[in-house]
């Protein structure tokens, strides 16, 4: 009798453990299995550091399924580029996703889940002497780029370091960026300077041919430019004031470098400085799903731990509406609590209007 009950018991038990595993409910999770899937994509290079974090991976795998499977490009390139093979594009700004809609691809849709505004970054003497030119003005902690028309005259009129105090500095006046034709944040700069020069309104297809010669004259004069936003930053944290005294950047770069590198960042936070142009430029990072398996990645991105993670670890601000981003909780001082000064993004015939130019000089 004791022969059987004992043979019972183990019976029971085994169809117990092949239930809890059917299920997926082992290791106290109390979930069923996700269903898992792994999306072939294109993202910009800001945001490399954000789709290689541990937490998000695991987030992206446990709650989602999703293993992300994806290969850096700039904007523009991803925008134009065949789809063949891809089930996600992850671009930097608006003006991509309207070149991208232009084409009447079919996709399973869209959602912008992060944003950084566009900022430039320089050093504590170089905005000190941007300050005494009333090119630069500090409000509670916080550093505006006031007239960037002057910035741009003291460039285009080959002024040099020097003519500003600034004898430790060689050469002329350079607010570096990078390519236009190839990377989001130069494309994004060069609208915004169109803006800018047009009295700080929104140029068309029509008022931006007045601001081209100027910006030929800007971009002419600086020479080589690196062809990823990633690859400008790390110039300019790696070599330092004399290599990079200006760079135009995103928000969410020093915010990232801060807390991937706490201990490097106490050495040099006292000297580096974020400044922002007023008017600046929102970088927005939309999804686009180019089939129904990528769906899911459009929802996974707006998960509360996500874009928390995004803003504490990474820099960047919520595309979700309803989440609130803290300045508190970032490593950096001098970032606002909100961006308030914004110009709209330039529509895809301005852009092609400048870089048709630029490839003319």
């Amino acid at each position: 009798m004791k022969r059987k009950l004992i043979g019972f018991l183990i019976l029971a038990a085994a169809i117990v453990a092949v239930v809890v595993i059917k299920l997926g409910i082992g290791g106290g999770t109390g979930a069923p299995s996700v269903k898992q899937v792994t999306l072939t994509g294109l993202i910009g290079s800001e945001k490399e550091g954000l789709l290689q974090d541990a937490s998000v991976q695991k987030i992206l795998k446990d709650k989602y399924g999703i293993t992300l499977d994806y290969q850096k490009a700039g904007s523009i390139e991803m925008a134009e580029g065949s789809t063949a093979g891809l089930d996600f594009l992850f671009p930097s700004s608006q003006t991509a996703v309207e070149v991208f809609r232009q084409r009447n691809i079919k996709n399973a849709g869209t959602q912008t889940v992060l944003n950084s505004p566009l900022v430039v970054y320089s050093w504590a003497d170089v905005t000190g002497a941007l300050e005494k030119q009333g090119i630069v003005r500090t409000d509670n902690g916080v550093s505006y780029i006031i007239d960037m028309p002057k910035m741009v005259s003291l460039m285009n009129t080959g002024a040099k370091w020097s003519d500003i105090g600034l004898n430790n500095l060689y050469g002329k006046i350079v607010l570096q960026s990078t390519d236009p034709e190839s990377s989001n944040s130069g494309n994004l700069f060069s609208g915004l300077l169109a803006d800018i020069l047009n009295n700080g309104t929104a140029v068309d297809s029509t008022s931006v041919q007045a601001v081209l010669p100027q910006l030929k004259t800007y971009f002419g004069n600086l020479g080589y430019m690196q062809e990823s936003s990633a690859y400008l930053f790390d110039q300019y944290t790696n070599t330092g004031e004399g290599a990079c005294p200006l760079i135009v950047g995103y928000e969410s770069q020093i915010i990232e470098f801060a807390a991937e590198k706490p201990a490097v960042w106490t050495k040099v936070k006292s000297n580096m400085r974020i400044l922002y142009p007023v008017p600046t430029l929102w970088s927005a990072h939309t999804i686009i799903a180019l089939d129904d398996k990528a769906k899911v990645l459009l929802n996974a991105f707006k998960d509360p731990q996500i874009q928390a993670i995004a803003w504490k670890k990474h820099g960047f601000r919520t595309g979700v509406s309803g989440v609130v981003n803290n300045v508190g909780d970032v490593p950096v001082a001098g970032v606002p609590a909100q961006i308030t000064q914004v110009i709209q993004t330039p529509s895809p015939d301005v852009i092609n209007a400048i870089l048709a130019a630029l490839k003319n000089q």
